[in-house]
């Protein structure tokens, strides 16, 4: 079929905007942590790359998502998630084939259009 392109892998970008969502992120990343199999990133409390918000990143693979995306949207806790496959096109990752949970946010796709890497 033309246009597809494999998914390798998925992120999880976890947004926060204050010390109070910070606390609801952190324990969701520990429960993240404890019951699937992920690879977190740093906790990032500044806009990073694309991303408007703080926040965190959580990898995992395709065999995962029908885990994950659903625990996600019944416990993310008001939290807005983006949800991106992993491609190697970051552009369209981000832009086309993202799954949002809780209000979109604008991302600043110039900045992958660049060619940079996303956090």
């Amino acid at each position: 079929m033309p246009g597809v392109t494999q998914i390798v892998g998925y992120h999880a970008h976890i947004y926060y905007r204050d010390s109070g969502e910070k606390v609801v992120a952190a324990q969701l990343r520990e429960a993240l942590e404890q019951n699937f199999d992920v690879r977190m990133g740093r906790w990032c409390d500044e806009p990073v790359g694309p991303h408007p918000l703080p926040m965190f990143q959580a990898a995992f693979a395709p065999d995962q998502f029908p885990a994950i995306v659903p625990w996600l949207m019944l416990n993310r806790d008001g939290l807005t998630i983006l949800v991106h496959p992993e491609t190697g096109d970051d552009v369209p990752d981000h832009r086309d084939h993202a799954l949002w949970l809780g209000a979109k946010l604008d991302l600043d796709i110039s900045f992958l259009e660049a060619g940079n890497t996303h956090a």
